[in-house]
């Protein structure tokens, strides 16, 4: 299992429209691609500025692949992120789970 981590800031003014457009455009983008196991978006005000992780889960490195395309590590944006984002960061996280807990039944 993959642990695929992406930053993104806006302004503080911006932040509860760019939730809405992270929950109705990117959420179902990245649940539609066989080998995602789940997305999390967690969201961060600091003063002036909005801090969001979005915080997926994949199968394998093919799982990815065919969600972001071949650079595994390079960040995918959406047309309507130049309205919201204050910076483009190129590249997102990768990290190996090693442990997991699932809620009890």
């Amino acid at each position: 299992m993959i642990c695929r981590i992406w930053h993104g800031r806006t302004s503080r003014q911006n932040a509860d429209e760019y939730a809405r457009f992270l929950e109705q455009r990117a959420i179902p983008d990245y649940r539609s691609v066989p080998g995602n196991t789940d997305v999390e978006v967690l969201r961060r005000d600091d003063g002036d500025v909005t801090h969001f992780l979005t915080v997926t889960h994949w199968t394998s490195e093919d799982a990815i692949r065919a969600f972001a395309g071949d650079d595994l590590l390079k960040a995918k944006y959406y047309p309507q992120d130049e309205q919201f984002l204050l910076e483009f960061e190129p590249q997102v996280q990768h990290f190996t789970v090693v442990a997991k807990a699932s809620p009890a039944a």
